[in-house]
């Protein structure tokens, strides 16, 4: 089989790579700065962990290489005004929006938007970085870089949030994990839920719709949808043209994971519907240090990414499987005090889901 390689060596790239050693693929996570001569990069499929990268001697290198997949859909789902155009021409849901490209828009914003404005930087921001909630008097603390860089978008009073992780194959072919409950807190993932089984009602749209969006830009690979929950059914949020925070359960909830299953269908490989056998909680390790108690519990599985810890950053997940639902609970409660005091509030409300 050919080699791999993944344009950004975080801990996406880490785990596409461990994915791929039972099958015997050889994944080479590729730092931008990175020597092109040094990497087997001619005989490759190139995929990558990120959506936006600076010009280098490297992105230069794959910037003309006839096996990098996706590599014009990238740019067009890393600018907010771009993806959003894109939703629209697929007339699919989503938050009320416009392009904020100047101050004296304020008043026809609030007009049309209503009292609660979403601002988020079209590139670049993310984890709850690059994005503001604004009302009508709060308008003076959005910096002036942003007017002509920034979306607005409609404050939507959702009851939760989902987001579908699904793969599409060269043939068109396309598979989807159950529908993921996530709980954000200051705009970082904290906690993810799934189960087997989701809201059938929810899960055909949901399906519809990201299916849609991979037909029309002829994708292949993993890709994430998130949605907000609103009596209307799904608005989509965002999306992220590849392999996913929110879809990291699947790691041990189902039979293929997203890391093989992206690996699969950028190589060619047979894309079968993964089975999802019991109910998982993935918890992110946010600016928290190691704790080897954690591995007392039988049902956790621990991925460290050996980062330097440090508020606010991603260093680590927890995934917990288990087929039932009270012995999964009680360990998830069981890790409570072995982490810190604001993980309480995002393990009670996983609890609350079985």
């Amino acid at each position: 089989m050919k080699p791999v390689c993944v344009l950004g060596n975080g801990q996406l790239g880490r785990m596409l790579r461990q994915a791929g050693e039972p099958l015997g693929i050889a994944v080479y996570p590729m730092g931008l700065d990175a020597e092109p001569d040094a990497l087997p990069i001619a005989q490759s499929v190139i995929t990558a962990e990120i959506e936006r990268w600076p010009e280098t001697a490297l992105t230069r290198e794959l910037a003309v290489h006839p096996a990098f997949v996706n590599r014009d859909i990238f740019p067009r789902l890393a600018d907010r005004l771009t993806q959003k155009q894109l939703l629209d021409q697929l007339n699919l849901a989503t938050a009320p929006w416009q392009l904020l490209a100047d101050k004296s828009e304020w008043p026809q914003v609030f007009a049309d938007l209503g009292e609660l404005a979403i601002v988020k930087r079209r590139t670049g921001g993310y984890d709850g970085r690059g994005q503001w909630r604004l009302r009508a008097n709060e308008t003076d603390v959005l910096p002036d870089a942003c007017y002509g860089e920034c979306v607005v978008e409609q404050g939507i009073n959702f009851s939760g949030e989902v987001s579908l992780v699904g793969g599409r194959g060269q043939d068109g072919r396309t598979v989807f994990y159950p529908l993921t409950h996530n709980l954000h807190q200051e705009g970082i993932l904290r906690t993810s839920v799934a189960f087997p089984q989701a809201d059938a009602a929810q899960q055909a749209q949901a399906e519809a719709m990201l299916s849609a969006i991979m037909q029309e830009l002829n994708y292949v690979g993993v890709m994430a949808m998130e949605c907000f929950v609103t009596p209307h059914g799904l608005l989509i949020n965002e999306l992220a043209p590849r392999v996913h925070n929110s879809g990291h359960w699947t790691q041990n909830g189902a039979s293929i994971s997203q890391f093989e299953l992206h690996l699969r269908a950028v190589l060619n490989l047979a894309l079968p519907q993964p089975v999802v056998f019991a109910p998982s909680v993935m918890v992110n390790l946010i600016g928290t240090a190691l704790n080897s108690d954690w591995l007392q519990q039988s049902l956790v599985h621990l991925y460290w990414y050996n980062k330097e810890v440090r508020p606010g950053r991603k260093v680590g997940h927890l995934n917990l499987t288990d087929s039932d639902s009270a012995r999964l609970a009680a360990a998830l409660q069981a890790l409570v005090p072995m982490l810190p005091p604001e993980y309480a509030s995002g393990i009670a409300w996983a609890v609350e889901k079985f």
